[in-house]
């Protein structure tokens, strides 16, 4: 049986012993979507898994790798994932572990959307924590990252990236490099060592079924996982 737990800075869709730990970054506008993602999860493999969201306060300051001017709207860019980062690794899925009595060693999987799916690639060039990311229309045009990606070692050994068919249909000229970037992401990955990588291109613009396309993400992250 599925429960929902509520704490101050997560919530948590857990099944009774589960066999792997999916951790996405949210803020409030996305919590909702959590419950529709752990049950197309839960029906699509035969083992019971933690769906956590870490609700962060601060989208732009708290997800972006460093400082950067704003592309929509006024406000720009913080570069304070480092510090989130930290506070994900060294408490957050510590106290997890410890609160639903998970092994040390259980398969932790990150994803996100936009510029949290950009939090979870750069998460991956930093740590070799997770068994796999899952970045779906993740902000592959934010300043400076392709070049970054290009010239640093990701760590992480599975990876994967979405992205809608209709996101580069728009007037914002940075925005509009986001295909192009993201292939050039894909690229990059491919060219490395890692295991797996994937990229794939779903119908619609950046707004269409978010939580259909992180589920279809995660799923895939477990696919090239061994649960026994």
């Amino acid at each position: 049986m599925m429960k929902m737990r509520t704490y101050r800075d997560k919530i948590v869709y857990c099944a009774k012993d589960p066999k792997i730990v999916l951790i996405q970054m949210v803020d409030e506008d996305m919590i909702d979507m959590l419950s529709e993602q752990y049950h197309i999860i839960s029906s699509a493999i035969d083992y019971p898994i933690l769906l956590a969201g870490y609700v962060v306060n601060d989208w732009n300051k708290d997800l972006s790798p460093w400082k950067a001017k704003a592309v929509f709207g006024k406000k720009g860019f913080e570069g304070c994932a480092k510090e989130t980062l930290k506070d994900l690794t060294d408490s957050f899925i510590p106290q997890l572990k410890k609160e639903h009595d998970l092994d040390d060693d259980i398969c932790v999987i990150l994803g996100g959307y936009s510029l949290a799916g950009l939090f979870c690639l750069w998460s991956a060039y930093q740590t070799d924590e997770f068994y796999a990311v899952m970045a779906a229309s993740a902000s592959v045009w934010f300043k400076d990252w392709i070049k970054y990606a290009s010239e640093n070692d990701i760590k992480c050994q599975n990876v994967y990236l979405s992205l809608g068919d209709k996101e580069s249909d728009t007037k914002n000229p940075v925005m509009k490099t986001v295909g192009d970037c993201m292939r050039k992401q894909f690229e990059i990955l491919s060219q490395s060592d890692i295991n797996n990588c994937a990229l794939e291109f779903n119908e619609g613009n950046h707004f269409t079924d978010v939580a259909k396309r992180c589920a279809k993400g995660y799923e895939w992250c477990m696919q090239q996982i061994k649960i026994s």
